[in-house]
């Protein structure tokens, strides 16, 4: 069925579709889709990648990588992060998801972008080309991402000395999207 799938950048007319992707994928009203928003809006170093996947020009998915950086020894080093990724609940399963990892992730190296962090599962990602980033030599933006959560997928133009700390970019703070809160707090 995923073979149906197209996989194409995002256009100014998806951006009503791709905001009820989020909204249905992630379930927690407004917080996800006004993240894509001001992503798409922010000032970065490294102008964000977008990516919708669509079945019968039906938008079904969409992924963004979005600049950040990387306080590494030598010098700050622009990055992309990979968030969010969402597919509808209908079309979940069939490797949409997969395909846009693998098309963003692509992308970013056409671009000679070296290292892309996310935070997800790591049984989901790093079958798609993530691993642990603590175990890379990164350190997190913040305590409450689990140690597993936290990963990276070295590309092309990655260089052994490229090691630091990751920091996101203003609109995952200002939208609480780094890190799991405690409910009880």
């Amino acid at each position: 069925m995923t073979s149906r799938a197209v996989i194409r950048e995002e256009t100014a007319g998806d951006h009503q579709d791709v905001r009820e992707v989020h909204a249905r994928a992630f379930g927690d009203g407004g917080r996800v889709p006004g993240l894509v928003g001001a992503l798409r809006a922010g000032q970065a170093a490294l102008a964000p990648l977008s990516f919708v996947a669509t079945v019968d020009e039906q938008v079904v998915g969409h992924v963004l990588l979005s600049g950040t950086r990387l306080d590494a020894p030598r010098r700050i080093v622009d990055v992309l992060s990979l968030s969010p990724l969402g597919v509808l609940p209908a079309f979940q399963g069939q490797g949409i998801g997969t395909r846009l990892v693998e098309h963003g992730l692509a992308a970013a190296d056409r671009q000679g972008v070296p290292l892309v962090f996310l935070e997800g599962s790591p049984h989901y990602y790093g079958k798609r080309g993530f691993e642990r980033a603590d175990a890379a030599g990164f350190r997190s933006p913040s305590l409450r991402i689990p140690e597993p959560a936290f990963q990276v997928a070295r590309l092309s133009a990655y260089e052994p000395w490229m090691t630091g700390t990751f920091v996101y970019s203003e609109p995952f703070w200002a939208f609480d999207c780094v890190g799991l809160r405690d409910p009880g707090e």
